[in-house]
């Protein structure tokens, strides 16, 4: 299907314009210092303008994945080709997505009025540091460290190219600095894609699969308490399987499945590098309910955002 959709995050590697902040912008931002907040900026705005290809590895625990990458941009318009090399046989294509695509977490990081205080936002939930870089893959890089205010949240660390400005190393770290995971390029090509004259921004459609539009079998509900900082991420009905959050670094979506009969009491939980997914049996109402979190965000973070799920 061709439209305007994403990726996870940790496999589509953000490109950065260390230039796209203006002096307005950093003069908003008292609780962050300026190159933070170019830096910021520039991650939501000129992503889509890089293309490259090359290997990434993706370690996450005692796993390792080594993956085929490419990026590509013509006529304003992005494709992308994600193929894994080890393991199991697989790949994803994506083409046809308008390189002015605007995603939510887009929105919060350049300021979005629809999202409220965009980057400065940021600052109530991170601490950044900006400091030079690895050597990654045969480049210098700038060093971008997303330090978490609460528990709520992991940290990350950014390894960034100086010359092109994307981002060649991602890092994820739990609140006691272990590494959950982490995915850098081996090798790399890249080369400046051309900008199409008449690019505009939209905001992006994401299509909740396998809903029909009309929701006849789910139940009315919500999520009563999120931690600070995250937004939905779409507009759904209130009736839908499924509703997704992210604070523009972290991202997660919970599942609320209607049950014929009550099960057990208990919870399920599996993590694998930084993602959680997370289930619990509840009775919402009188009414027996699956529930499950699914994101990149702490497990008693998880379980909290479970305890909230509530139906209207």
């Amino acid at each position: 299907m061709h439209g305007c959709r994403s990726l996870n995050a940790r496999f589509l590697a953000f490109a950065l314009s260390l230039g796209a902040a203006t002096a307005a912008a950093t003069d908003n931002c008292p609780n962050l210092e300026p190159e933070v907040v170019r830096l910021l900026q520039a991650m939501s705005s000129n992503a889509q303008q890089v293309s490259y290809s090359g290997v990434v590895t993706l370690q996450r625990g005692g796993d390792m994945q080594v993956i085929e990458m490419s990026h590509g941009v013509q006529n304003g318009e992005e494709t992308e080709v994600i193929s894994r090399l080890t393991g199991q046989d697989a790949r994803v294509e994506r083409s046809g997505h308008s390189a002015g695509c605007m995603h939510p977490g887009h929105q919060l990081l350049q300021a979005s009025a629809a999202l409220g205080s965009g980057v400065c936002g940021l600052s109530t939930s991170y601490r950044f540091r900006v400091a030079p870089g690895d050597r990654i893959a045969g480049r210098a890089a700038l060093r971008l460290r997303a330090e978490p205010l609460d528990m709520y949240r992991f940290g990350y660390v950014f390894e960034i190219d100086r010359d092109t400005a994307l981002m060649l190393k991602s890092t994820t770290l739990a609140a006691d600095q272990r590494v959950l995971e982490q995915f850098q390029f081996a090798s790399i090509e890249m080369q400046a894609s051309p900008v199409a004259e008449a690019a505009t921004a939209h905001q992006a459609q994401h299509p909740h699969p396998h809903e029909p539009p009309a929701q006849e079998h789910g139940l009315p509900w919500e999520v009563v308490w999120l931690p600070e900082g995250f937004v939905p991420t779409d507009a759904v009905p209130q009736r839908s399987l499924r509703k997704s959050y992210t604070d523009g670094l972290a991202s997660f979506s919970v599942f609320l499945e209607p049950l014929a009969r009550a099960i057990k009491p208990g919870e399920g939980l599996e993590r694998q590098g930084s993602t959680v997914a997370y289930t619990r049996g509840l009775q919402l109402q009188g009414r027996p309910v699956l529930v499950t979190v699914l994101g990149e965000i702490p497990t008693n973070t998880a379980r909290m955002v479970a305890d909230a799920v509530r139906l209207r």
